[in-house]
């Protein structure tokens, strides 16, 4: 059982809404949702092992691994995310059903027809234009079921500036393109939606979440946070030392923020407020230290494997460099979250006069005017 399964119901619905669906349906649609995400797994580690070349079955060419890699992200999010906070979380309505297909369908068009498209080049008939309008649409919608409005929004909005220059100030002005010309480009070659981004995804990012999954489902993030515990637990400023730790390690293994948050904060934010520090403050410093698991090596965040395509740098070279500005991240974090003490009105009458260079009026304390004294007032 992983950590996150021991959180209230109010962040396991978080985690949910965040990284894998709000729905939990029962009956056959569990069933075809199981499958189908194992199905996709096991496609992935097929489409990244060597087992295809050394077999000769199921070689697929860089553009046909993507669009059923996006098929298959499709249809799985139209089944796991309900569009709305008032839709049915317990069952899909006939409408996702029939959103999952089409999206699915259109997705892979570009595989199911890649002969017919490849003697075609920038000449779309009349059904390539409407599966390529569905798809954009599809992918935009599941965009805000999963991610949310922002990232939709700004998407539309670049749609919007491609098909509309012509009508913008000069700074900002192009011909514009025709919808034809932008959907053939989006949907029906390799310099759209299926571009170096989702080939990334395609080839890297899924093998090394599952990765990460795994080994946090088998026990690898209880583990991370048991060491942190049995190293740092002892120490004044214990919890908050072993939240930064945990969050490091965790990171190591996890891609997501969120399960990163939840899974170490039950335990750390708890013990936090026990040891003097606010709610509040005892959150941020979760937070911060599950948000920097992005840059921490080897399963590091998106962007690491973006870089991978876009500059051409080798993963391996990418990790190297981000082990030291990681590294001190955490450190930093280690240094600056010293936990206050906690003294009674009595005690801290008499450091306050210390502070001051005065004797305190019970004591034979003597002090020299201005001389220093280290003390923590809370």
């Amino acid at each position: 059982m992983s950590e996150i399964a021991k959180a209230p119901a109010e962040l396991q619905e978080l985690v949910a809404q965040a990284d894998t669906g709000a729905r939990k349906p029962a009956g056959f649609a569990a069933t075809v949702i199981f499958a189908v995400s194992l199905a996709w797994a096991l496609f992935q580690l097929w489409y990244a092992s060597p087992l295809p070349f050394a077999l000769r079955v199921g070689v697929l060419n860089d553009t046909e691994a993507r669009s059923l890699h996006l098929a298959f992200a499709l249809f799985l999010a139209f089944l796991a995310w309900p569009a709305f906070k008032s839709s049915p979380r317990d069952r899909v309505p006939w409408i996702d059903w029939a959103l999952a297909f089409a999206g699915a369908f259109a997705a892979a068009y570009l595989m199911l027809f890649y002969r017919e498209l490849a003697t075609r080049p920038g000449q779309p008939t009349a059904t390539d234009i409407v599966v390529a309008t569905t798809g954009v649409v599809l992918l935009l919608e599941a965009t805000r079921r999963s991610v949310g409005w922002p990232m939709a929004v700004l998407a539309a909005l670049f749609i919007a500036y491609s098909m509309g220059g012509q009508h913008l100030p000069e700074v900002l002005q192009h011909k514009g393109a025709s919808l034809n010309r932008l959907l053939s480009h989006m949907w029906l070659t390799t310099e759209g939606v299926f571009g170096i981004a989702l080939g990334v995804s395609t080839g890297t990012i899924f093998v090394y979440v599952l990765f990460g999954t795994l080994l946090d489902r088998a026990g690898g993030g209880n583990y991370m946070m048991q060491v942190s515990f049995a190293a740092l637990g002892h120490l004044r400023g214990g919890p908050a030392k072993v939240s930064v730790v945990s969050s490091a390690l965790n990171g190591m293994i996890s891609g997501s923020s969120v399960s990163n948050v939840v899974s170490g904060g039950i335990f750390t934010i708890p013990l936090m407020k026990k040891a003097g520090y606010g709610g509040v403050k005892a959150g941020a410093i979760e937070t911060m230290s599950s948000v920097d698991g992005q840059i921490m090596p080897p399963v590091m965040g998106a962007a690491a494997f973006l870089m991978v395509e876009y500059v051409g740098i080798p993963y391996s070279e990418i990790v190297r460099n981000a082990i030291l500005p990681a590294t001190l991240s955490y450190i930093g974090r280690e240094a600056e979250f010293t936990p206050p003490i906690i003294y009674s009105n009595e005690t801290r009458s008499k450091l306050v006069y210390m502070i001051e260079a005065r004797p305190a009026p019970d004591t034979k304390t003597k002090l020299n005017p201005g001389q220093p004294v280290s003390v923590f007032v809370q």
